[in-house]
C-alpha cells in the first residue's frame, strides 16, 4: 500500500466507510425485495421500527444523510495536509460508529429516543466536526 504522504489510515477508514455504505445498500435492498408485493422505491408507510425492512432502510438512509458531509471533510482535510494522524482517527471513529450504529439499528426494534445506536450516531457527528476543526487550523496555518 502507498503511503500518500502519511494519509494511508486516513484513506483505509474512508474505504471501510464507503463498504459500510454499500453492504447497507445491499442488505436494505435485499430486504425490502423479498416482501410480497414489494414495490420498487416505494416504502410501505405502515412499517416502523418494529420491521427490519423499516430498520434496515432507516440504517442506509442514515448512513446517507451522514455521508456527504464526511466524505467533504475528509477530502478536504487530505487536500488541505491537516494532520495525518489525527485526520485518519477521526475517519476510523466515524466508521467505526457508524458499523456500530447500523449494528444496534439492526439489532434493537426500539422507538424510544435517545435509543444506545443514537450515541453512536453522535460520536459520528462529534468526529465530523471535530476534524472539520483540524481542516480550519490547517487552512489559517
Amino acid at each position: 500500500m502507498n503511503t500518500y504522504d502519511g494519509y494511508s489510515l486516513a484513506l483505509l477508514g474512508i474505504f471501510v466507510v464507503l463498504v459500510t455504505v454499500l453492504v447497507q445498500a445491499i442488505i436494505a435492498a435485499g430486504t425490502k425485495a423479498s416482501q410480497p408485493g414489494a414495490i420498487p422505491g416505494k416504502m410501505d408507510e405502515s412499517l416502523s421500527h418494529s420491521s427490519f425492512v423499516f430498520r434496515s432502510n432507516r440504517t442506509v438512509m442514515n448512513s446517507l444523510e451522514n455521508l456527504p458531509v464526511m466524505l467533504g471533510t475528509s477530502f478536504l482535510a487530505l487536500f488541505v495536509g491537516a494532520n495525518a494522524l489525527w485526520t485518519g482517527i477521526l475517519i476510523w471513529v466515524f466508521a467505526i460508529s457508524r458499523i456500530l450504529h447500523m449494528a444496534l439499528y439492526y439489532a434493537i426494534a426500539t422507538e424510544k429516543n435517545p435509543s444506545p445506536r443514537s450515541y453512536f450516531f453522535l460520536l459520528g457527528v462529534v468526529a465530523n466536526i471535530a476534524l472539520l476543526g483540524f481542516v480550519g487550523v490547517a487552512l489559517a496555518t
